[in-house]
């Protein structure tokens, strides 16, 4: 009786070299060589360099720009999580540029755990804002914000995109800080792999976090999906006593 001989697909073969060169190699930033140059080297077509490198996509060892190649993924990154931390301002201490989109924006029926935190009965709309923040112009992390349309009238009409505590500070005189955090992990949607430029089911990180004015009253849920393999969070405790506690945290 003959065995059969089952081969690696040639595409993995290629993504482990890669991997390999990758390692020890290059440096984070740095580019790979054009698909084409790869193809060459290798011996093989551009479909099969192209599965590859999707490959170490999924991974989190490189990133595609359109227009500039594919890219070493930088050092993870690493937010501190306080109670008034910042996500532009967390980044720029780093020396990274950010940039935020705005993908929509407008009234929409909160979902009924989001209703309870703003006191209202399931189906009630609420202002509702998604964005997506750009590092160093590769995608990092979706963010679903929700408000009571009460607390900010003229939302709609100011907002285009940016910091949107900013635009809460500028235009209504609300500095907010967050009074609840809930972090879990969670598995790429369709939509997440779209946006984020992830594999379908890669591991996020999911960050949950009521934001309350000077007194305390809840003005935004924030709903925050990051590609775990480029983000970390951290917590110090031995922050001040105005950060959060761990009852905070993790209630």
């Amino acid at each position: 009786m003959s065995r059969q001989v089952v081969r690696e697909p040639r595409y993995r073969t290629l993504a482990e070299t890669l991997a390999r060169e990758v390692r020890a190699d290059y440096a984070p930033g740095e580019l790979l060589p054009g698909e084409a140059l790869l193809a060459r080297r290798f011996g093989v077509n551009r479909h099969t360099v192209r599965r590859a490198l999707d490959e170490l996509v999924a991974a989190g060892m490189v990133t595609r720009h359109q227009g500039r190649g594919t890219q070493v993924v930088d050092r993870r990154l690493d937010y501190a999580l306080t109670a008034g931390s910042k996500v532009t301002h967390n980044l720029a201490e780093q020396g990274l540029a950010s940039e935020t989109r705005c993908l929509t924006l407008g009234l929409r029926e909160a979902p009924e755990a989001i209703a309870r935190r703003f006191e209202r009965a399931a189906g009630e709309s609420l202002l509702c804002v998604e964005t997506l923040r750009h590092v160093d112009d590769a995608p990092l992390l979706r963010l679903r914000h929700w408000f009571d349309p009460a607390r900010v009238p003229g939302f709609s009409e100011r907002y285009r995109g940016g910091s949107t505590r900013a635009l809460l500070a500028q235009h209504y005189g609300l500095h907010l800080s967050r009074r609840r955090v809930r972090i879990e992990a969670l598995a790429a949607d369709p939509d997440d792999s779209r946006l984020l430029q992830c594999a379908h089911r890669a591991p996020l990180l999911a960050l949950t976090s009521d934001n309350v004015d000077a007194d305390g009253a809840l003005v935004e849920v924030s709903e925050g999906r990051a590609r775990a393999d480029r983000l970390a969070y951290h917590i110090d405790f031995d922050a001040p006593p105005s950060s959060m506690t761990p009852d905070e945290v993790f209630p």
